[in-house]
């Protein structure tokens, strides 16, 4: 009966450690298997960078935008900045009304951002994704490249009225962008954008957004009013409207916190 229990426990323990020894295998095999790459849609990418270059000029600009903020049964709110920005990875965004919060400033350099007040000593580190105002994130003013923060994919065409769409999906290429999904229509014939769809983590949509007002700005027609709708809010939506767009040398060293009390 002894020797039947011990060869018991010797089976049991055998079994045990073969257990081990395969999970440890597997944990190895794991650990050295690199994750899966994102296959690159090189036809995705060509429409979102020209569509990129329809709205922004690829040199150093400057542009005024006002953005007007409506909510259901209260004013609408008048807001105004400048933006300064230069290859579509440094930008300086200046508060011009209202007069109480002029001179609050938000500095992007690459993916980080900072807002500069004139009564706090310290910059306060801000995420792109942050509301700024109404509808409009910090990252809808401070970084418009959709090339560089997502990973496009053609999804599929689509005729609305007498126009043909190219439909693509932007998945962010991680969490520090703005919007982790972004479901873009592109006209087929000259990459000007329609619309999009704003998506959150949990693939919830927050907010729409129409491409509009197409006026010549700096040598080419650019969308120069964006009408941006809450997805959940009945009634609540944010008009972006460009203007006074000029081409500007910028060198690096206006995006510096030093520089910036220099800017008007």
């Amino acid at each position: 009966m002894e020797i039947m229990t011990i060869r018991n426990q010797s089976v049991k323990a055998a079994a045990f450690f073969a257990a081990c020894f395969l999970f440890l295998s597997c944990a190895s095999q794991a650990q050295e298997t690199p994750p899966p790459v994102a296959v690159d849609d090189p036809v995705a990418r060509n429409v979102v960078e020209k569509a990129d270059l329809v709205r922004f000029p690829a040199e150093g600009f400057q542009v005024d935008i006002n953005i007007t903020s409506t909510k259901s049964g209260q004013d609408s709110e008048l807001r105004k900045y400048r933006v300064l920005s230069k290859g579509n990875s440094n930008t300086v965004v200046m508060v011009t009304e209202p007069a109480s919060e002029r001179g609050q400033i938000i500095l992007m350099k690459g993916r980080d951002l900072w807002v500069f007040m004139p009564d706090v000593s310290q910059p306060i580190r801000l995420a792109l994704s942050q509301r700024l105002t109404g509808q409009v994130a910090n990252g809808d003013l401070a970084r418009a490249n959709f090339a560089a923060d997502y990973n496009p994919k053609l999804l599929r065409s689509e005729t609305i009225g007498q126009e043909t769409y190219h439909v693509l999906e932007l998945i962010a290429v991680d969490r520090s962008v703005t919007y982790q999904k972004v479901v873009y229509w592109v006209r087929q014939k000259d990459n000007w954008p329609f619309q999009a769809e704003f998506y959150s983590l949990s693939n919830r949509l927050l907010k729409t957004c129409k491409y509009e007002n197409f006026q010549t700005m700096e040598g080419r027609l650019r969308p120069t009013r964006l009408v941006m709708v809450d997805a959940m809010k009945s009634g609540e939506q944010s008009v972006l409207e460009y203007n006074s767009m000029k081409l500007r040398d910028l060198p690096d060293k206006v995006f510096t916190k030093d520089y910036l009390k220099k800017l008007d």
